[in-house]
């Protein structure tokens, strides 16, 4: 099968999903040269990026070799513009957008005006606790636990200075000397007052006190999904 079809059914995919190339590009681990090249028909899609489109976004092989059949393979995946509820085998589910932080992006601002990201697309997770969305696990303070890449879904925290942190597992963004830096912690009682301590399962991350007026954004991590791409 020649390259071209699938060129434009790539490029009709990422359209349908509201995604860019480079968002796009980084979920299939290529650079956003190489997507451009695969979606002009000058390079092909390799099975591995097949698998990986299958993976992030229940893809239809299918309808990506052929043109036939839907477009996605999940029977819940619809377009649609915000979180719903809906049911799926049953069970009541919770349709929630994913979202990744680009390089300089906010997690504070994604909190305080989420209609200005695009998402990569909707997750449909069943007995769910309630969530605002889900995110890509930013850096690798929980790894082996989580990796880059990973799933998170969140209950966003208003009130910051009122949180009770201890024993839970939050997705937080901390300011340093004027810049914002999202990770995932483990929140414990600090020795100084006004402080929380921070730790990790990754030993590379030492645990941190640090003033909870330097947390620009926090949220509970109500549940994760490990993703496994093939090698």
């Amino acid at each position: 099968m020649c390259a071209k079809p699938i060129s434009n059914r790539l490029r009709q995919l990422r359209k349908e999903l509201g995604l860019t190339q480079e968002m796009m590009s980084k979920t299939l681990g290529i650079g956003k040269s190489a997507l451009s090249m695969i979606e002009t028909g000058r390079a092909e899609l390799t099975e591995r990026n097949r698998q990986a489109l299958g993976h992030a976004y229940g893809v239809n092989p299918g309808w990506l070799e052929t043109g036939r059949g839907p477009m996605f393979s999940d029977p819940w995946r619809e377009k649609k513009d915000s979180a719903t509820e809906t049911e799926w085998q049953g069970e009541p589910a919770a349709r929630l957008p994913l979202y990744r932080l680009a390089h300089g992006e906010r997690l504070s601002s994604l909190f305080a005006e989420p209609e200005l990201f695009t998402p990569e697309g909707h997750i449909c997770m069943p007995v769910l606790p309630a969530c605002d969305g889900a995110i890509r696990v930013p850096g690798d303070s929980m790894y082996p636990l989580l990796n880059p890449g990973d799933i998170v879904f969140y209950r966003q925290v208003r009130e910051i200075a009122e949180a009770a942190f201890w024993g839970e597992t939050y997705l937080l963004s901390i300011e340093i000397d004027g810049e914002e830096f999202p990770t995932i912690r483990y929140a414990e009682r600090a020795e100084n007052p006004g402080f929380i301590r921070l730790t990790s399962e990754n030993p590379r991350h030492p645990a941190q006190e640090i003033d909870r007026k330097r947390i620009r954004a926090l949220a509970f991590v109500r549940a994760s999904l490990k993703i496994h791409l093939p090698k």
